[in-house]
């Protein structure tokens, strides 16, 4: 018999009882639409995350290896000198875009009656938002610009904290990098939230030129260097650390301690969830193709006594799971498919993840490769099952199964 001779008879045997043969079919779709939207919420939430870290930091960052690993005594005791030179050097590049510096220091924020602690940041404003996008949710004043020099930014928290606003007037004081404290005084452009409350009850944004002066130094902390692309990140971090040996390259999976917890955690929620999925739809078929095989116990007998061969019925009952099981994962797969077009036409808002004030749209990642491998994994696994279920009953004695009842 040809293959599509082999095919036709396993697709009429599984419409002797369409009502079992549907049962399985529906289940095994529901499997994989449940597989494929899991697949792809975590899919979509890695890229998310990805995007997210590589976006704050640059792809690769560069700076003293002392800068990494111990703690400073005064601010940018590990900085970078010499930085308009290194950023020109590292703009030959061709895989380079863009270089930002940024000044990370600590001290405290006064309002005249009440001081608090702070972590800032001083950036270069117009290129900062230029590349990075509105990565801020700005609730009130203005954005900074590079011509803001003497300004800041409050996150939302801390503004709360110092009742201060756009126009507020306040008190910066640091350690400068000889270890002398230092104040300066500063007027709130605009406030902000990051989305972490935490962070937004510390976090001052200004300009470069004005973390400098206040701390006293031409130094910054690191460089923050943006490729053409995620797929650059390896080779570029290789070339850059060759032309620099006396500094560290540090990639943005180096740095994103958050997106490799969340990585980690989801990566064992669905890899259970899967395996569970798994063993759910093996049963089923499983179940189904046993209770077929049981009814035709006398009838294989009958083909085994007419010089059928049993690899020849065993190809058959097999066929049998593939046709129910592979029916199930394409219906299932055309469900996942619209409900994640449906997501993107109707958007679902999620409440914010624990640490967060912040919800996020609920998006699900349609990936090729992942649809190509929970068919095949449903089809192998179908078809293993109801192999397995019919080989022993295809190889009674003819006599046993012929008095089967």
């Amino acid at each position: 018999m040809s293959p599509f001779a082999w095919m036709r008879l396993a697709a009429l045997n599984t419409l002797r009882n369409r009502r079992r043969s549907l049962v399985t079919v529906c289940i095994a779709a529901l499997g994989t639409a449940a597989l494929l939207l899991a697949g792809g919420f975590a899919l979509y939430t890695y890229q998310s995350l990805e995007q997210a870290a590589a976006r704050d930091s640059g792809h690769l960052v560069l700076g003293t290896p002392a800068q990494f690993e111990g703690e400073e005594d005064v601010p940018l005791q590990h900085g970078l000198d010499g930085v308009a030179e290194l950023r020109r050097r590292l703009l030959a590049d061709p895989d380079v875009r863009h270089v930002l510096p940024r000044v990370a220091f600590n001290g405290l924020v006064s309002n005249g009656e009440k001081s608090t602690v702070m972590m800032a940041v001083g950036i270069e404003p117009d290129s900062e938002f230029a590349i990075k996008g509105p990565f801020l949710g700005v609730s009130a004043g203005q954005v900074l610009t590079n011509a803001d020099q003497g300004a800041v930014m409050l996150g939302a928290g801390l503004a709360r904290n110092l009742k201060a606003g756009p126009g507020s007037g306040l008190t910066l004081l640091s350690a400068t990098t000889q270890g002398v404290l230092n104040a300066m005084d500063v007027q709130v452009k605009g406030v902000f939230s990051t989305g972490i409350p935490e962070m937004d009850q510390r976090l001052v944004l200004t300009d470069v030129a004005t973390a400098q002066k206040l701390l006293d130094t031409q130094r910054v902390s690191t460089l923050g260097v943006f490729l053409r692309g995620m797929e650059a990140t390896a080779p570029a971090q290789a070339r850059l650390q060759a032309a620099h040996p006396r500094l560290q390259v540090q990639t943005w999976l180096e740095r994103a301690v958050f997106y490799r917890s969340v990585r980690a955690l989801y990566n064992r929620i669905f890899g259970v969830m899967g395996l569970v999925i798994g063993v759910i739809v093996v049963f089923v078929v499983a179940s189904a193709m046993a209770m077929a095989v049981v009814e035709r116990t006398r009838e294989i007998g009958t083909l085994r006594a007419l010089g059928t061969l049993p690899r020849q019925l065993l190809r058959t009952l097999a066929l049998e799971g593939l046709l129910l099981g592979g029916t199930g994962a394409v219906a299932g797969a055309l469900l996942a498919l619209a409900v994640s077009v449906a997501l993107l036409v109707f958007p679902v808002q999620m409440p914010p993840p624990p640490g967060r004030s912040e919800g996020y749209p609920l998006q699900i990642a349609i990936e090729p490769t992942l649809y190509l491998g929970v068919l095949v994994l449903m089809l192998k696994l179908s078809t293993l099952a109801a192999a397995l279920v019919a080989r022993r009953t295809v190889r009674k004695p003819i006599v046993e199964a012929l008095a089967h009842v």
